[in-house]
């Protein structure tokens, strides 16, 4: 198997419009690490849709600079400070958190505040595995199983003892993210998509009586972790926890559950698949559900509820871009046809809801 930089994750050529003064920041940097004494090659990571990512290569460090998008107003959508605490607290608790060199409020420095992290080298596993990298149907299943042990690793930490209880608003959350997401998809409504009243009126009567509080990643996916390029079963990082807050461990399952695309899935499914979750080896939905509850200890857990909410959370996440397409606030023809995404997963809500009559 191959270990070259050819599939260990690589930044390319820094887009005109979002470059920085890395003399200045390689100055705040100095005070942290004061043996930097050169000028960093610096590339950018084109994945970032949200917050910009950069990765500062000197000769006695390889760092990442996280910074939100140019022109941001609601600091709350993008809180570098608070993205850059949660995993400074939680590093000691949950060991595959990147390591934090340090915030930077001053947004003098280049146009925002920013965080500064040390970089983990290694392969981020998007819609298929880089190439040169083959695994066997031993390694992904493996792979699909150390994925979810670190999943249930997160939510067994004990989020007061990490000192994160006040990253959420604690009890309600469940009722919290029904009525957000629905309000969320009747303002980003269009025409040509469906009004989901009864999904949502579904939803409203199918909470779950009982609800568990721990910390959620909130974005927990293949994407979102680095895999060790000599032995890419093994987990080294999860990364980007932006959305990060204390939450129901079912409610993230379930949202993780709608991005995961199987190999018998339909054409539409796969379609969308963003992960390499269709190899041979990986745990269907269900099997993911079994092998979730048994470790974490749960017993008789009916999953549709969590199954629809994150399937229609996932189609708000969609009609929001298809809204700024709609309104030409975009012009991505990539976005074009997300309106029939929407309707496929209603599709899928219905169904599930069905199964639970």
């Amino acid at each position: 198997m191959s270990t070259t930089n050819q599939v260990i994750d690589q930044g390319v050529a820094v887009r005109e419009q979002e470059q920085f003064d890395v003399a200045t920041v390689t100055q705040w940097l100095q005070n942290k690490l004061p043996e930097l004494n050169d000028t960093p090659t610096l590339t950018q990571f084109p994945g970032g849709a949200s917050n910009w990512t950069y990765r500062l290569e000197y000769n006695t460090a390889d760092l990442i600079l996280r910074r939100p998008p140019a022109g941001t107003k609601a600091k709350s959508a993008h809180n570098m400070q608070r993205e850059h605490d949660i995993q400074l607290m939680l590093k000691k608790y949950y060991p595959v958190v990147p390591k934090m060199v340090g915030y930077c409020a001053d947004e003098s420095l280049i146009g925002s505040d920013f965080y500064v992290m040390e970089r983990v080298p290694g392969i981020i596993p998007r819609k298929n595995m880089p190439r040169g990298v083959e695994l066997s149907e031993q390694q992904v299943r493996e792979l699909c199983t150390n994925m979810l042990d670190q999943l249930i690793a997160l939510h067994k930490v004990d989020y007061r003892m990490a000192g994160l209880d006040t990253i959420g608003k604690g009890e309600g959350y469940i009722d919290r993210q029904v009525k957000g997401w629905c309000d969320r998809y009747r303002r980003a409504k269009t025409w040509n998509v469906p009004s989901g009243k009864k999904i949502m009126q579904w939803l409203e009567a199918n909470k779950p009586a009982r609800e568990m509080l721990c910390i959620t990643h909130n974005d927990f996916r293949f994407d979102n972790l680095v895999l060790n390029p000599d032995n890419p079963t093994e987990i080294l990082a999860v990364l980007d926890w932006e959305l990060a807050t204390i939450g129901d461990p079912l409610v993230e399952l379930g949202n993780m559950l709608a991005y995961w695309v199987q190999a018998d899935d339909d054409r539409v499914a796969k379609a969308t698949r963003r992960q390499p979750t269709h190899l041979k080896g990986m745990l269907t939905r269900d099997e993911v559900i079994a092998y979730y509850c048994e470790k974490m200890g749960f017993d008789d857990v009916d999953m549709r509820f969590y199954q629809v909410f994150g399937l229609f959370r996932l189609s708000v996440i969609a009609q929001q871009i298809y809204y700024r397409y709609y309104h030409k606030q975009t012009r991505n023809p990539a976005f074009k046809n997300f309106w029939f995404v929407v309707h496929y997963l209603h599709r899928r809500c219905r169904k599930l809801m069905r199964a639970s009559a």
